[in-house]
C-alpha cells in the first residue's frame, strides 16, 4: 500500500507512534529518531521481559520502524538527520515549534532542504490560539474537554476522573496517520509538499464532542451537553448469577424481545409501559427491571438467548481474559512471536484488511539505536534488501 514511502518519525510516547506504526503497517519505511540514552519514554512504560527500554507499550506502539539515536545538538548527527530529511518523503514530528527552530527543524528549513516533503506536526494545542506553547498530555486533554466529568454524570460522584485509557493520545495518532494519507494523495496529484498540524485538543474536542455537545449544538441551547444514553446511569452491564453482561436495547421491539427472553413478557403490560413513547418515558425503570431480572440466568445463558433473539450483547469479560476471546483466536488477531532479543511476544494484527495486500509481518520493535550503523553509512538504503 505505502511501499516506498519513506517517514521519519521524530516523537515520543504515544500520539505519534501510533500513527507512524500505523504507516509502517500500510508498507512505509519509517525511521525512528531517538535522543541518546533514554530514548523514548515510552520505552520504560512497564516491566520489560529481557532488555531494559523495551516495555510492553513500546513493544506495542513500534512495530515496523527502525531506530537510531541522534543527539539532534551536535552537528555531525544533525547532519545525519537532515541527509534521511533530504530523502523522505514524510516527517512526523511531536517536538514544541520553538525548539524545532532552534535545531533548525522547522518546517521552513526543513522544505528548503526537501521542498516536497510532508510535514506532520503532532502538537498539543492549535498553534495559532492562546494554548499554543503549553505541554499537552493525555490527562490534560481529558480535562479541558470536559471528558473527566462523563464519569461524575453517571454515577454521581461528583469528583472529576479521567477515563483509563490514553484515548487523546489514541485518538490524535489516528487523525494523524489519516492526515498523512490524505497529504500523500495530495502530493501525488499535485507535486505539492504541505506543512499539516495535528493538535490534540481541537482533535479530541471534535470526537468527544460529536455526540456531547448535546443541546449546546444549538444556538440558544435546547438542553444540556451530554448524550442522554451514554451517561445514563441505569445503562451500565447488567449482572448475571455468574457475572455481568452487556445488552443494548436500541429500539423498541427490542424491549419486547428481551423481556420475552428473560421469561417476564407481561411486564411490558403495565399501564405506563404499554406504549413506545411511555417505555421512552420510562426508560430507567426498564433498565432497572433488567438488571432485577437477569440474575436468574448465567452468562452465557443470557447470551445464548439474547443472539438467538438478535439482541446485540456479549459477556462482560476481564482485562486479563480478553486474549481468550475466541473470536480473536478465530481471526488470528494476537500473532504471537519472536523477538530477537526479548523472546516470545504476543503483537496485535493491525486491525485493518485490504484485499489487495494480505497480512504483512514487519520487522519487530527496534532496541534502542539498534539500526544506526547502518542508517548513518548507508541513509535510507539501509532499507533495502
Amino acid at each position: 500500500m505505502l511501499e516506498g514511502i519513506r517517514v521519519v518519525d521524530l516523537t515520543t510516547v504515544v500520539f505519534g507512534p501510533y500513527a507512524t506504526q500505523i504507516l509502517a503497517d500500510l508498507g512505509a519505511d519509517v525511521v525512528k529518531v531517538e535522543a541518546p540514552g533514554a530514548g523514548d519514554a515510552f520505552r520504560w512504560s512497564g516491566k520489560a521481559a529481557a532488555t531494559p527500554g523495551m516495555a510492553p507499550a513500546w513493544m506495542a506502539l513500534n512495530r515496523g520502524k527502525k531506530s537510531i539515536a541522534l543527539d539532534l545538538k551536535a552537528e555531525e548527527d544533525r547532519a545525519v538527520m537532515l541527509d534521511l530529511l533530504r530523502g523522505a518523503d514524510v516527517f512526523v514530528v511531536n517536538v514544541r515549534g520553538k525548539a524545532l527552530e532552534r535545531i533548525g527543524l522547522d518546517y521552513d528549513n526543513v522544505r528548503a532542504i526537501n521542498p516536497s516533503i510532508i510535514y506532520v506536526h503532532c502538537v498539543g494545542f492549535g498553534q495559532d490560539g492562546p494554548y499554543a506553547d503549553l505541554q499537552a498530555y493525555d490527562d490534560v486533554i481529558q480535562a479541558a474537554t470536559g471528558t473527566a466529568t462523563l464519569l461524575p454524570r453517571v454515577d454521581g460522584n461528583a469528583r472529576p476522573r479521567y477515563l483509563p485509557s490514553l484515548i487523546a493520545d489514541k485518538v490524535a495518532g489516528l487523525h494523524a496517520a489519516y492526515a498523512a494519507l490524505a497529504a500523500i494523495v495530495h502530493r501525488q496529484r499535485t507535486g505539492e509538499g504541505q506543512r499539516v498540524e495535528v493538535p490534540m485538543f481541537e482533535v479530541f474536542s471534535s470526537f468527544m464532542l460529536l455526540e456531547h455537545l448535546g443541546g449546546l449544538t444549538f444556538d440558544p441551547p435546547n438542553g444540556p451537553a451530554g448524550y442522554h444514553r451514554q451517561i445514563d446511569p441505569d445503562r451500565q452491564p447488567f449482572p448475571t448469577a455468574d457475572g455481568h453482561i452487556s445488552i443494548v436495547l436500541y429500539d423498541d421491539a427490542s424491549w419486547e424481545r428481551l423481556f420475552a427472553v428473560l421469561e417476564q413478557p407481561d411486564f411490558l403490560l403495565a399501564e405506563h409501559l404499554a406504549t413506545p413513547k411511555l417505555r421512552l418515558q420510562n426508560l430507567a425503570e426498564l433498565y432497572r427491571a433488567v438488571a432485577r431480572f437477569s440474575p436468574a440466568f448465567t452468562t452465557q445463558e443470557l447470551l445464548r438467548r439474547c443472539h438467538a433473539a438478535q439482541i446485540p450483547a456479549q459477556a462482560v469479560r476481564d482485562l486479563d481474559d480478553v486474549m481468550s476471546d475466541p473470536h480473536l483466536a478465530a481471526t488470528g488477531f494476537f500473532r504471537r512471536r519472536l523477538h530477537p532479543s526479548e523472546g516470545a511476544y504476543f503483537e496485535q494484527s493491525s486491525p485493518v484488511r485490504f484485499g489487495a495486500r494480505g497480512a504483512q509481518e514487519g520487522i519487530p520493535p527496534p532496541l534502542h539505536g539498534e539500526h544506526g550503523a547502518a542508517l548513518r553509512e548507508h541513509g535510507w538504503s539501509a532499507f533495502e534488501d
